[in-house]
């Protein structure tokens, strides 16, 4: 504050180190210019202390820490580690098999490499041998799996119940797919009835001309085998493009990974519970898969042999080839 004396005078330091007594500034004193420092100390104020936590004990503190950290522990494992955590245990040598089935299989293809089948035919899952092996056969139509007819030939070789699946492109009609499969895969009385695996639908196909690709492949295969294809596919997409109740007739193969029991709420033959399993004779991981009934029902379930009828149709039909033959030869 200013002394109220017109008289009066006053000290103050300036840049100058120098104490100045001049009259009071009514008289028309100009003071020196200020050092930045002694302004600073004069004008400075106390910073604002922020005493939000303060009003809280410290144990509240402490606890709410502590809640937050949980809280991102268990977001983390549900989100990241639980849909995985089977998989991981079988990648490290723990492998998870659902409780409550003894008919178990795999699937494989050229990613398993050349599988030693004298070793495999001993391999044990979960204390049950290993029934069937379902091998992939045919893509669009034009490729054919690099080991499929070693792999087809070996798995009957070796006491295995066989089957084989095409994988469904829809870069290529699925009738021309179809008839390709025919071609390349002679499935015989005894085995799986065939696999169409369909896991991709395209993004400019409607879902109504989707299924009907799909169906069509279905009806040609089955006029050939006179038996259900049984269709591969994921759980959800099942119920999201093949949901309509033309496909309900058909057995179904369902693939849900790293879980308990299956999520799935329909009727299925096959579950394909895992990727990532070890097994003597493969190098490498490979899918396992489960039946969902007794090995009596998966017998029921395979290609039949011909009716005495079917067999009397196919002597007559060569009966009269040979015929036409001698007619022609005379």
């Amino acid at each position: 504050m200013w002394p109220s004396s017109p008289s009066a005078t006053i000290k103050i330091q300036f840049a100058d180190g120098l104490d100045h007594a001049k009259p009071h500034p009514a008289k028309g004193y100009k003071f020196p210019k200020l050092s930045s420092y002694r302004i600073d100390r004069m004008t400075r104020q106390k910073p604002q202390e922020y005493t939000l936590f303060k009003r809280w004990p410290r144990w509240t503190l402490w606890l709410t820490g502590v809640a937050i950290v949980t809280l991102y522990v268990w977001a983390f494992y549900f989100f990241f580690v639980s849909p995985t955590g089977f998989r991981w245990r079988a990648i490290y040598g723990d492998p998870h098999y659902p409780d409550g089935y003894e008919i178990r299989g795999i699937d494989i293809s050229h990613h398993q490499g050349k599988i030693n089948w004298d070793r495999l035919h001993n391999a044990m899952i979960n204390g049950s041998p290993v029934r069937f092996v379902i091998i992939k056969a045919t893509e669009g139509n034009k490729y054919v799996d690099e080991n499929f007819e070693q792999n087809f030939a070996l798995a009957k070789d070796n006491g295995f119940i066989r089957g084989a699946y095409h994988y469904l492109s829809l870069s290529t009609p699925a009738r021309s797919q179809a008839y390709f499969f025919i071609s390349k895969v002679n499935l015989e009385p005894g085995d799986l009835p065939p696999v169409l695996d369909v896991e991709h639908k395209p993004k400019d196909m409607s879902v109504e001309d989707f299924q009907l690709e799909v169906l069509t492949w279905l009806h040609i295969v089955e006029n050939k085998y006179q038996v259900k294809p049984i269709i591969y596919t994921y759980y959800k997409f099942k119920d999201t493009y093949l949901s309509d109740e033309r496909f309900d007739g058909y057995p179904y193969w369902i693939a849900h990974y790293y879980v308990d029991k299956m999520e799935y709420r329909g009727d299925w033959k096959f579950w394909q519970h895992t990727d990532a399993a070890k097994l003597p004779g493969i190098n490498g991981y490979v899918d396992l898969d489960i039946y969902n009934g007794s090995f009596y029902d998966l017998k029921q379930l395979l290609i039949p042999a011909p009716t005495q009828e079917e067999d009397n149709e196919q002597l007559d039909t060569i009966t009269i080839n040979d015929d036409s033959i001698d007619l022609d030869d005379d």
